[in-house]
């Protein structure tokens, strides 16, 4: 692992950031963790931020929130990479969503960027069940999505931080587009299954029509872009294209991904997927 670098991690403080910062903090790597409360901030809805977020930095990672799906991310991401370049960035690491024509877009415009570049086509998180989207119909003992009995390769965030870091750090990964899934696929109402079993909990999961999921989005206050952005996920992208496992876990890191049963295990044991009893 090369010592040298200096790394900004935009997203530092989301679900693969964070643990991206951990590894390369652990390995005394240079890391400049880019969210809004960080010094020098950085914020992605504000550009007079990305220069000093840049300044000085090697090697970047880029983890555009909310999605690279959103209208208006290509131009965002072209602008940013511009910047990157001109600042000296020597490469940078995309994360990147499966069948998402608009990420696409965005990846070849890192492709395109004239410095080294590495692509994490990811596959849908399993800690979006713990960490995300799903936690508190996790801890309702219901899971309730417009998605019907569609397979998904479920990729764990921690497969995705071991990638991004030596993609980061270690040369041979340069010109890659490491498409990163989990080793089988699964309904969501089986991974809702098995978080029920490791919990030793009652967990259902409801398929709901896509109209009324957006509609009770709506009513819980929900911005109208995370309403789309849900409602593209799952009525487009989960719709059977990516019904399929990859090896790009095994090409960049020579081991197997993490199965979702252990993930669901080892958070079951951390306690958190069971509801806390109020005391009166």
């Amino acid at each position: 692992m090369t010592q040298q670098q200096s790394i900004l991690i935009t997203g530092g403080t989301g679900k693969t950031g964070r643990r991206i910062v951990e590894r390369l903090q652990a390995h005394n790597v240079s890391v400049r963790i880019g969210s809004r409360s960080a010094n020098p901030a950085f914020n992605w809805e504000d550009e007079s931020t990305w220069s000093d977020a840049l300044d000085g930095m090697d090697a970047v990672y880029i983890a555009y929130q909310p999605d690279l799906a959103i209208p208006g991310a290509v131009d965002v991401i072209q602008k940013f990479v511009d910047l990157a370049v001109k600042s000296g960035v020597q490469r940078l690491v995309l994360l990147s969503g499966r069948g998402e024509e608009e990420a696409e877009r965005c990846e070849k415009i890192v492709q395109q960027s004239g410095v080294e570049w590495t692509i994490l086509r990811a596959s849908f998180f399993s800690q979006n069940f713990s960490e995300g989207f799903f936690m508190e119909s996790i801890l309702a003992g219901e899971v309730i999505l417009p998605v019907d009995d569609v397979k998904e390769p479920f990729i764990d965030v921690d497969d995705i931080a071991d990638v991004a870091v030596v993609a980061l750090t270690e040369d041979g990964h340069a010109g890659k587009l490491y498409e990163l899934t989990g080793a089988r696929l699964m309904t969501f109402a089986e991974a809702t299954a098995e978080i029920a079993e490791a919990t030793g909990r009652e967990i259902n999961y409801i398929q709901v029509p896509a109209e009324a999921y957006k509609q009770g989005m709506r009513d819980a206050g929900m911005p109208e872009e995370i309403i789309w952005l849900a409602d593209y996920l799952f009525t487009t992208v989960l719709d059977g294209r990516n019904e399929s496992t990859c090896d790009g876990v095994q090409q960049a890191l020579g081991r197997e991904p993490r199965d979702f049963s252990d993930y669901a295990r080892d958070v079951a044991a951390t306690g958190i997927w069971n509801p806390q009893e109020t005391v009166s």
